[in-house]
């Protein structure tokens, strides 16, 4: 597939018809189809329609989901757009970037681009979901963007990725390694939380302080299927022996 065809946009918890509408114009406009709504406004509002201009083909089509979760479950790799940076929000690329890095990545993968609220962005949460995050470079003096401006950045350094990718090689004898998706990691981190609960290793009140760091480092592994069935299977393992468990250790 043609790297631009490898991309869904997801709008999470949009607020404005109108900006759904724009959103669906600057993705024709760069050659991108797949658009996927979490929890939206109204998607068939006037206001959508009128500033999807020609890209209304776009609107009628896209899909809605009630979670991000879902909405990312076919992409093996997925990057929340946020304009914060802090302590759970950190390794944060560029576009051009994040362009770069995916298009190093097998060619049958999928990316979801992520992209929060008007008024406040992704939770902390939604961008753990996520297994990379970027932000566009902007004036200290006012770096905010409306949404369908920040969405067609990104639908641009897409386009202009593909149109400068070099032809590859025919790589039919090489062993293509499967990279888990949302649909395989989600539940990895899910058997993860609690198995770690029950050794006593997270903290019960806020068990994802420590979850968010442990999804920092396996998204950084970039791991495969065998790999993420290899974890889980330790992690059965783990729940097996641990039947006979008195408590915390040094408690």
């Amino acid at each position: 597939m043609d790297l631009k065809e490898r991309i869904s946009v997801v709008l999470v918890g949009t607020q404005s018809p109108g900006n759904i509408g724009m959103v669906c114009r600057a993705m024709k406009n760069m050659g991108l189809y797949d658009l996927r709504l979490v929890n939206p406004c109204q998607v068939d509002h006037p206001e959508a329609l009128k500033f999807a201009v020609s890209a209304k083909d776009l609107l009628e089509q896209a899909k809605i989901y009630t979670s991000l979760e879902d909405a990312l479950a076919d992409c093996e790799f997925s990057v929340a757009t946020t304009r914060r940076h802090g302590k759970y929000r950190n390794e944060i690329w560029t576009p051009d970037e994040v362009v770069t890095r995916f298009d190093a990545c097998p060619p049958h993968s999928r990316l979801g681009l992520v992209f929060g609220r008007e008024d406040s962005g992704l939770t902390t949460d939604e961008v753990a979901v996520c297994r990379w995050q970027s932000t566009i470079p902007t004036a200290d003096e006012y770096g905010s963007l409306n949404l369908s401006q920040a969405v067609l950045i990104f639908c641009y350094e897409f386009l202009k990725g593909a149109k400068e990718a070099a032809p590859v090689a025919d790589a039919e004898d090489k062993p293509v390694r499967e990279i888990a998706g949302t649909a395989s990691l989600e539940p990895l981190y899910t058997h993860m939380e609690k198995t770690l609960l029950r050794i006593g290793y997270l903290n019960p009140q806020n068990p994802e302080h420590m979850m968010r760091t442990m999804r920092r480092i396996y998204a950084r592994a970039e791991l495969d299927e065998r790999e993420v069935a290899s974890l889980r299977g330790m992690l059965s393992q783990i729940d097996w022996a641990c039947a006979e468990f008195k408590g915390k250790k040094g408690a």
